[in-house]
C-alpha cells in the first residue's frame, strides 16, 4: 500500500482520487457480491421501514388523512410497493453472503425472495397485533403516558421494538443480513440495541430506553419491563480448538414473565430470571433468580 505523510502539504484532488482508488487502500473494506448484484441499500430499507410503519399504524405515518373508507386503497398501494421493493433487498442480502459461484445453481434466488417476501406480508397482522400490546404495556407502565397512541407517536420503545417484530421475523424466514440493517436503523435512533434472534413476548415495554442492549439469544416472556441501560448479554465467549468464536451457541439470559428490571442492571450468560422477579438498578447478576425474588444492591455501611 502506497505510505504518505498527514498534516503537511494539502494534496490534489487528482491525487486524493487516485490513492483512493488503490486496490491496497480498500482491500479491508470493499466486497463484491456473487455476480455482481448490488449490495443491500441502507436507504431503500430505511424508507421500505417508513412504508411498513404506514401500514402497521394507519394514520400515525404516512398519509395522516386516512380513514376507515379510504384504508382499503392506501393498504392495497402500500403492500404492492414494499413487496416490490423488498424483494429486491432480500434478493440482495442474500447475494451478500453468497459463496455458490455457479450462477446456474442461484437462478431461484429471486423467486425464494418473492416467496419471502409474501410470507413476510402474511405475518403482518400478528405483528400488528403484538406492537399494539407493546402499546398498551408502555401506556400502563408509565404513568406519563396519557394515551397508547401517545407511545406510538412518541416512545422509543415502540420505534425499536417496530423494528425488531419485522426483523425477527425476517430472521425466522432465513432472510440474510437484511434483519440486522433494519435493528441497527433503530438502534442509530434510539440507542436501544436489540438483535433479531432474540426472542421477546407480547406487553414489551422499555421505559426510556436509551443503553439497552438485548443479544441474539435472549429469551424474554410476557409482560416484561426494561429500564434505560439494562444489558441482557454474554458471560463468556467460548472458542474452538482453533481459537475461533463458536457462533450460535445459547449464551444470553431467559427473562420470564412478568420480570421488571430496573436501570442499568447487567444480566449475563444463559441465566434465568424467574416468574415476577424485580432487579434493581446497578445491580449485576450471573446466577439464576428464583420466580417472584427482589434482587437490589447492598446498602452501604
Amino acid at each position: 500500500m502506497m505510505q504518505y505523510d498527514a498534516g503537511k502539504q494539502p494534496l490534489s484532488l487528482e491525487e486524493i482520487t487516485k490513492r483512493l482508488c488503490d486496490p491496497a487502500s480498500y482491500a479491508g473494506v470493499y466486497h463484491r457480491p456473487m455476480h455482481d448484484k448490488p449490495m443491500p441499500s441502507v436507504t431503500a430499507l430505511a424508507d421500505i421501514m417508513e412504508r411498513l410503519r404506514a401500514l402497521l399504524f394507519p394514520g400515525y405515518y404516512g398519509n395522516s388523512e386516512i380513514t376507515p373508507e379510504t384504508m382499503v386503497y392506501h393498504m392495497g398501494a402500500g403492500l404492492d410497493h414494499v413487496a416490490r421493493l423488498l424483494a429486491e433487498q432480500i434478493t440482495r442480502g442474500h447475494c451478500f453472503s453468497c459463496t455458490i459461484t455457479d450462477r446456474e445453481s442461484c437462478k431461484d434466488c429471486d423467486k425464494q425472495a418473492e416467496e419471502k417476501t409474501m410470507r413476510f406480508l402474511s405475518a403482518l397482522p400478528r405483528i400488528r397485533e403484538l406492537l399494539a400490546s407493546d402499546a398498551q404495556a408502555a401506556y400502563i407502565g408509565d404513568p406519563a403516558a396519557r394515551s397508547p397512541g401517545e407511545t406510538i407517536f412518541c416512545y422509543p420503545s415502540l420505534t425499536a421494538l417496530t423494528h425488531y417484530r419485522i426483523a425477527h421475523e425476517l430472521h425466522h424466514l432465513d432472510v440474510r443480513l437484511i434483519p440486522r440493517i433494519i435493528t441497527e436503523l433503530a438502534h442509530s435512533k434510539t440507542g436501544i440495541d436489540i438483535h433479531p434472534g432474540a426472542e421477546i413476548g407480547s406487553h414489551f415495554f422499555i421505559d426510556h430506553g436509551t443503553g439497552v442492549v438485548i443479544g441474539e439469544t435472549s429469551i424474554i416472556g410476557r409482560n416484561v419491563r426494561l429500564y434505560q441501560g439494562v444489558t441482557l448479554g454474554a458471560k463468556s465467549f467460548p472458542k474452538d480448538d482453533s481459537g475461533t468464536l463458536i457462533k450460535g451457541i445459547a449464551r444470553h439470559p431467559i427473562v420470564e414473565d412478568d420480570v421488571i428490571i430496573y436501570a442499568g442492571a447487567t444480566i449475563l450468560g444463559r441465566v434465568t430470571v424467574g416468574k415476577g422477579a424485580v432487579i434493581g438498578g446497578n445491580v449485576w447478576v450471573t446466577e439464576d433468580v428464583p420466580a417472584g425474588a427482589r434482587i437490589s444492591q447492598k446498602a452501604s455501611d
